[in-house]
């Protein structure tokens, strides 16, 4: 249900895209992330700092771009997100010596500092690389490409790069028969 909730902004600006166009699907997608932020605040009573960071570049920059009626500012939103994501990440790990994600995911999952600190570096590259390939694919194909890969290619990639995580992270689970001991 949370994964539904965190795309339900990108779904609505798909789909107003492929029916409106790039304008309404700008203010649909504001308008769904403000709902979004809403819907967790009542439900949850607290929304997380990614998810206001979000709500505050989508508004920002599908401002501009209804504003100067230029879809320019609405294609540089996904690599603004995944840039300070990931400045975060880095900025973090080099001026204040804290692993952002072990502080949000420590009390998840048992692991040692270098794979804490392997994780780390590898969101932070990741980001950036997304951040490179939205700009490439929205300054080098149509604004239909960039929608769908927006959608299909982020997730997408974003699916397989949580996976190849969770492949690196396996060698660091123990398995439950042998942290249990004998069975009497």
């Amino acid at each position: 249900m949370k994964l539904l909730i965190d795309f339900f902004p990108i779904f609505l600006f798909f789909a107003a895209f492929k029916i409106w166009g790039i304008y309404i699907a700008t203010a649909v997608a504001i308008a769904a992330t403000v709902l979004q932020i809403g819907y967790l605040r009542y439900k949850h009573g607290k929304v997380e700092p990614m998810q206001w960071l979000s709500l505050g570049v989508i508004v920002l920059f599908g401002g501009a771009t209804l504003l100067s009626h230029s879809d320019t500012f609405i294609k540089w939103k996904p690599t603004v997100l995944y840039w300070l994501m990931g400045s975060a990440l880095l900025g973090g790990q080099l001026f204040f010596g804290k692993n952002l994600l072990k502080s949000l995911m420590g009390s998840q999952m048992e692991l040692p500092e270098s794979a804490w600190r392997t994780m780390n570096w590898s969101w932070t590259g990741f980001f950036a690389a997304m951040g490179v390939l939205n700009l490439w694919v929205a300054y080098t194909f149509d604004t239909d490409t960039w929608v769908t890969f927006k959608l299909f290619g982020g997730m997408g990639l974003m699916f397989v790069f949580v996976l190849a995580q969770a492949l690196y992270l396996s060698r660091y689970v123990k398995d439950t028969e042998e942290t249990k001991g004998p069975q009497a």
